[in-house]
């Protein structure tokens, strides 16, 4: 048995690794944790959840997972940009679950923050997973 949001953390950050459009602004700067050594811009997964649903004797559950996308740039631009990479490339995708069976993956919502010279996008997923 594997963690459905571990499993779906994968292969967010192996998808994401190997979209052209996103290596072309972040390089190989994508994982779950940034790197101390990593300079901006790059891609992190931030805050997820589970809510276990049982039903009908069927486990699984809702995870809402959340990809980070962070700039120093001077303007929004770029973390736009970077976002928008990564919209493109987790749109209409089914992310493929070795151990657990995936029921939906959607987007929720993004939102854009400033603080100070850091700016991120935060792209926020829901999917239904089957525990297998």
């Amino acid at each position: 048995m594997a963690d459905p949001v571990l499993e779906l953390q994968g292969a967010i950050i192996t998808r994401l690794k190997a979209t052209p459009a996103v290596t072309a602004l972040v390089g190989a700067r994508i994982g779950d944790i940034p790197q101390s050594t990593w300079t901006r811009p790059y891609i992190s997964i931030g805050p997820s959840n589970y809510v276990a649903e049982l039903i009908d004797c069927i486990d699984g559950g809702e995870v809402m997972i959340q990809v980070d996308c962070w700039s120093d740039a001077t303007v929004l631009s770029q973390v736009r940009q970077v976002a928008d990479a990564v919209r493109r490339s987790l749109r209409n995708w089914d992310p493929p679950l070795a151990t657990n069976a995936l029921v939906s993956f959607e987007p929720w919502r993004t939102d854009f923050i400033t603080d100070g010279a850091i700016k991120q996008a935060s792209l926020r997923y829901t999917a239904i997973i089957e525990e297998q």
